[in-house]
C-alpha cells in the first residue's frame, strides 16, 4: 500500500525536496495533493510530473494559466489562501506535508489536524504562534505531528525507545550562519545578498536563510520544540556547531547524551518524517569519518545575535508574544530583503513591535489572527 501525500509548499525548498524522496520511493508513496503560493510554472510542471488528484495554487490572478495548462489532465485546480486551507483536510491523505512558510501555515496545519491525518510538519511558524492550541488539538484529536526541521527531527529520533526517562535538556545545534563570529559593527554594513550566502545550507528559501543569518531562525526552533517535546525554556539550549553534522542532542536524567548526526541534507528528515516509523534506503551521500575528522562547538554571542535572546524572552513571555515576534520578524526580513532597513535594525524592529502589542496570556484562535493582523498594520515599523 502506498502512502498518499499532500504537500502543501510543493514548489518551496523542502516541498521539493521531498519530491525528490518520493522519486526515490515511488512503490511506497504518491501524491494527491500539490499546493504552491505564486510560482506557478513550477507548480505545473509537478502536476503533469505526478498527476495528483488536485492542485491549488494561492495567487488568483494565476489560476487561469494553470487550469488552461492542465486542462488535458485529470487534475482539479483551485486558487486563493482559502482553498489551501481547505485541500489540507481532503479525504484519501494519509500523510499531510507543511512545508508552507511562516504564519500563512496556520489554518491549513489546524485544518488538517482536525482531519486526524498525520502531519509532516516543516512549518515550524505554526507552533511558535500558535503552539498551544495545535499540541492541544493534535491532543485531543490524537493526530502525530513528525517533525521535519533537522533539529526536531534529531530530537524525535533520539527520544525513540525513552518515553520512560525524563528529559534534562536538549541542545539545538546551529551552524553559526555566513556571520559566524562577526561583530555588531561588521553586521551593520552586511547587504542581503552577503546574508543569504549559507555556508553550509543551500536551497532553504530566502526567508528562512535571512532567519538563519540572524538566528532568529534557531530562535524559532527553540520555541517550536518547546511545544513539540512538552520542555521548560530553561531545558533548551543552543549551541554553535559549524559542521552542521551533530543536528541536535538529548541530555537525560542520568547525564547521558544522545546525539543524531548525517550529512546537512534536508532530504534526510523529510525522508525519516514520510517514512516512519521506518527508515527507508536511499542512494543519499554518506558522511564519512576519515574525510571529517573535528566536530567542534561555541557559544552563542546573543549580544551580537539579539534575535535568539529576543526569541527566549517571548518564548519564557508566553501568551501571544511569540505570535507578535514571528509577524515582526516577517516584515522586517522581507523589509531587509527589499534594502529598506539594515540587518541590524531587524531584532530593534522585533523589540519595539512587541512592546506595543497588548499582551493576552490564553489567547484564542481569533486573537493570535487579531495580533497578527495588527503587526502588520503598524506604520511605525520601520522607525528605527
Amino acid at each position: 500500500m502506498t502512502k498518499n501525500i499532500a504537500i502543501l509548499g510543493s514548489t518551496g525548498s523542502i516541498g521539493t525536496q521531498a519530491l525528490e524522496v518520493i522519486d526515490e520511493n515511488p512503490d511506497l508513496f504518491s501524491v494527491e495533493i500539490l499546493t504552491a503560493n505564486d510560482n506557478a510554472e513550477l507548480l505545473i510542471k509537478q502536476a503533469i510530473k505526478y498527476q495528483p488528484n488536485i492542485v491549488v495554487i494561492a495567487n488568483k490572478d494565476k489560476y487561469k494559466g494553470v487550469k488552461e495548462a492542465l486542462a488535458s489532465h485529470q487534475i482539479k485546480v483551485y486558487a486563493g489562501s482559502s482553498a489551501i486551507e481547505q485541500v489540507a483536510s481532503t479525504a484519501n491523505i494519509d500523510m499531510v506535508l507543511s512545508a508552507l512558510v511562516g504564519f500563512s501555515g496556520l489554518k491549513p496545519t489546524i485544518n488538517a489536524l482536525r482531519s486526524g491525518v498525520p502531519i509532516a510538519l516543516a512549518n515550524k511558524e505554526a507552533l511558535v504562534v500558535a503552539g498551544d492550541l495545535i499540541i492541544e488539538l493534535a491532543l485531543a484529536e490524537k493526530t502525530p505531528i513528525i517533525p521535519i526541521d533537522s533539529e526536531h527531527s534529531a530530537i524525535f529520533q533520539c527520544l525513540q525507545g525513552e518515553h520512560l526517562n525524563p528529559i534534562e535538556k536538549i541542545i539545538l545545534t546551529a551552524s553559526g550562519g555566513p556571520f559566524r563570529g562577526k561583530n555588531l559593527k561588521f553586521l551593520e554594513t552586511v547587504t542581503a545578498q552577503q546574508a543569504l550566502n549559507h555556508p553550509i545550507w543551500v536551497n532553504m528559501g530566502k526567508k528562512v536563510t535571512i532567519d538563519s543569518a540572524s538566528l532568529m531562525n534557531k530562535g524559532l526552533e527553540a520555541i517550536e520544540a518547546k511545544w513539540l517535546f512538552n520542555l521548560e525554556p530553561s531545558q533548551i539550549e543552543v549551541v554553535v556547531h559549524p559542521q552542521s553534522i551533530i543536528h541536535s542532542m538529548v541530555q537525560f536524567a542520568d547525564g547521558s547524551l544522545k546525539a543524531q548526526m548525517g550529512l546537512p541534507d534536508m532530504r534526510l528528515p523529510i525522508q525519516y518524517a514520510l517514512g516512519y516509523p521506518k527508515r527507508l534506503k536511499n542512494s543519499f551521500p554518506r558522511f564519512n569519518f576519515a574525510e571529517n575528522r573535528a566536530l567542534s562547538f561555541e557559544p552563542v554571542d546573543v549580544a551580537v545575535f539579539r534575535n535568539l535572546q529576543l526569541a527566549f524572552d517571548a518564548m519564557k513571555k508566553g501568551g501571544n508574544i511569540p505570535c507578535a515576534l514571528n509577524a515582526a520578524n516577517e516584515i522586517a526580513v522581507a523589509a531587509f530583503l527589499n534594502d529598506k532597513i539594515k540587518f541590524t535594525d531587524i531584532p530593534t524592529i522585533i523589540e519595539k513591535t512587541i512592546e506595543k502589542i497588548f499582551f493576552i496570556e490564553k489567547p484564542t484562535l481569533d486573537d493570535l489572527l487579531e495580533t497578527d493582523k495588527q503587526v502588520r498594520e503598524m506604520e511605525c515599523g520601520f522607525e528605527v
